[in-house]
């Protein structure tokens, strides 16, 4: 199957709720934010990140479309304000019946490198991955990632621990 991996338009706000509502009834602990919270949130939530995440610079959304243009995936990639120097993958999510090695996954995850290497002036990029998700360290794996060494807790139980991984290669 070929999916349409590219960056989200602005007005998309509906299906970027649509899908991250999905991610997070999926996946929990694969996300900092519950469904509960993200399901409150105002349409001008949505609106604002939405916008933010199609005509940003340094951060944008890629979505994977299948044949009929549903989204089936989903990543980002934005700086964060208290870490120097680097810029961060999140938010990466396809649905079940998409994926494995023929999913679009793998293109998400090279497309907000790409825009990170061509939209940034960083020395690194990383992405965080739950020490439960061996699944998710060893796609990361397979694609260039490495552990870094550095484990932050888990916002939403901070007994469980965050892994972060470096992609060695981004610059």
């Amino acid at each position: 199957m070929h999916y349409d991996v590219r960056r989200m338009a602005a007005g998309e706000w509906r299906e970027l709720r649509g899908i991250t509502l999905e991610a997070l009834r999926d996946s929990p602990k694969a996300f900092s934010s519950s469904y509960a919270d993200s399901a409150a949130r105002p349409e001008d939530y949505w609106r604002h990140r939405a916008a933010h995440g199609a005509t940003a610079r340094e951060s944008a959304t890629f979505t994977a479309g299948d044949e009929t243009g549903a989204w089936v995936g989903i990543a980002g990639v934005e700086p964060l304000p208290d870490v120097p120097d680097h810029v961060h993958i999140h938010s990466v999510y396809v649905t079940p019946a998409h994926r494995g090695a023929a999913g679009p996954a793998a293109d998400l995850v090279r497309a907000v490198v790409r825009h990170a290497r061509e939209h940034t002036t960083v020395g690194a990029l990383t992405l965080g991955v739950h020490e439960d998700n061996g699944r998710a360290q060893a796609f990361y794996r397979r694609l260039g990632f490495e552990p870094t060494g550095t484990v932050v807790p888990y916002v939403r139980n901070p007994a469980e621990r965050i892994l972060v991984l470096g992609y060695p290669g981004f610059r």
